[in-house]
């Protein structure tokens, strides 16, 4: 078996494993990249970009509907082939340029999960490889569903990769991935119904503003939600799979031509027999200290969507822990602390729903006099003008000093607009100094001021 030495050893090739790799040669050091997977990570190849190429075409189809009679005299005939070929322009090129790339900082490549033989050691491809250093970057995958049947689900790459639509779908799980999927299928004529263990949809955001996107999905595109249902087996029949679920103790059953597994994303290290190399780990992830090191293993870091700290799992918070980690790989004597600003997250429903900072509860258990500002703005101009009805928000700010604690909305533009209260946040404006502030108008950035 042939041996080889690495100074950094690098298990994942998405955003957070890749930049580590690439500031550690930067810095002269001798590295070594592995994943089994197509190089490149879930964000570009399996996530947010193509997904957002699909979103982004139902916007398209959504603006028509909403300005027929009021300009629009025929709506737009659509194409899941051509929408297809299209997508692939964006993820079919990114496995091979991330490797070129790799190839030209001479960073070796593995095309297997490496697996710990012992501290500093991993066997990978028939060879054994020892490292300084070795950094856990395999992001998340799918979780299994504990149920009979559950080879018959699909996940999130087999929706990003159908060549057509079916005439039904079912999906397992109402979190940000299901209710994505589930408003560009039923957007597109799909009979649509999502299964959830929980009470309602996205329970992760504001229970206010997920009501109103619930209220549309149902109303508007006829989503079906059966709630407080816990799946317990998947059914093959002729045509169709039937999927029989618990509720209110009793069983029901649906059926449909495709069932998706969208009931959550686990850590992806089921490969990496991490008990041998002494990585502590949990049902979160890798455990590690504000350095982003595994305390059991002083030569693993882990960043990324697999480590257990306190970043979410997000491709900007996937950079951010990177650079720490390579920061402390490279800088053994100042180490640095990973640091987590505000986080916003968004779920790209039509419209979209976004959230940065505190919710109401949170903000209170924290001990906080509030005031809570809420509100449904669909007779504002930027709503108005374009026939938009669900446009809300609801502002969370610290009644002592006028700051804001958190934002929660909803609206056409929501995924830009929590960007401007990123800046707030971070910047410690009040609502005050906002209000004094000269925006562009008409601009959905300039609504903040009404909303605080």
């Amino acid at each position: 078996m042939a041996f080889k030495h690495f100074d950094i050893f690098v298990i994942g090739t998405g955003t957070a494993g890749k930049r580590v790799a690439y500031a550690c040669v930067d810095a002269g050091l001798k590295v070594a990249i592995a994943d089994n997977r197509e190089y490149g990570g879930t964000c570009a190849n399996r996530g947010c970009d193509p997904k957002k190429v699909l979103v982004s075409f139902t916007e398209t189809l959504n603006s028509a509907q909403k300005m027929q009679g009021k300009g629009i005299t025929k709506l737009p005939e659509f194409s899941w082939e051509d929408l297809m070929t299209f997508k692939k322009t964006f993820v079919d090129a990114v496995p091979a340029a991330t490797e070129k790339e790799l190839e030209k900082l001479d960073i070796e490549m593995y095309h297997q999960s490496p697996r710990f033989l012992d501290e500093n050691t991993l066997s990978v491809e028939g060879k054994t490889i020892t490292a300084d250093k070795i950094v856990i970057a395999t992001g998340q995958k799918p979780m299994e569903l504990p149920i009979s049947g559950r080879n018959y689900a699909l996940d999130s790459d087999d929706f990003l990769n159908l060549e057509k639509l079916p005439a039904s779908m079912l999906f397992i799980g109402s979190g940000y991935i299901g209710m994505e999927f589930a408003h560009v299928a039923a957007r597109l004529g799909v009979k649509v119904t999502i299964v959830d263990i929980m009470d309602r949809p996205l329970s992760n955001f504001d229970k206010d503003m997920v009501a109103y996107i619930q209220k549309l999905s149902e109303e508007e595109l006829g989503i079906k939600f059966i709630f407080n249902a816990k799946v317990t087996e998947i059914e093959k029949l002729q045509k169709n799979f039937r999927v029989t679920a618990k509720k209110d103790e009793k069983k029901i059953s649906v059926k449909a031509e495709l069932v998706f597994n969208t009931a959550g994303r686990v850590p992806s290290i089921d490969d990496l027999d991490l008990e041998k190399g002494k990585v502590e780990f949990n049902k979160k992830g890798i455990v590690v200290n504000e350095f982003l090191q595994s305390p059991s293993n002083k030569k693993v870091y882990a960043c990324g969507d697999v480590s257990d700290s306190e970043g979410l799992p997000l491709t900007p918070l996937s950079s951010q822990e990177a650079r720490v980690v390579a920061a402390n790989i490279l800088n053994k004597n100042k180490p640095e602390k990973a640091y987590y600003p505000p986080q916003p997250t968004v779920v790209f429903t039509l419209p979209n729903l976004a959230s940065v900072g505190l919710s109401e509860n949170a903000a209170r258990d924290k001990g906080y006099d509030i005031v809570v500002k809420e509100k449904l703005a669909s007779k504002w101009f930027l709503a108005k003008h374009i026939n938009e009805k669900l446009y809300a928000f609801k502002t969370i700010v610290d009644k002592k000093t006028g700051l804001i604690l958190g934002a929660h909305l909803i609206g056409p533009e929501a995924s830009e607009v929590i960007n401007m209260f990123v800046m707030a946040i971070c910047g410690k404006l009040d609502c005050q100094t906002i209000k004094q502030m000269i925006f562009a108008y008409p601009t959905w950035s300039n609504e903040i001021k009404g909303m605080v």
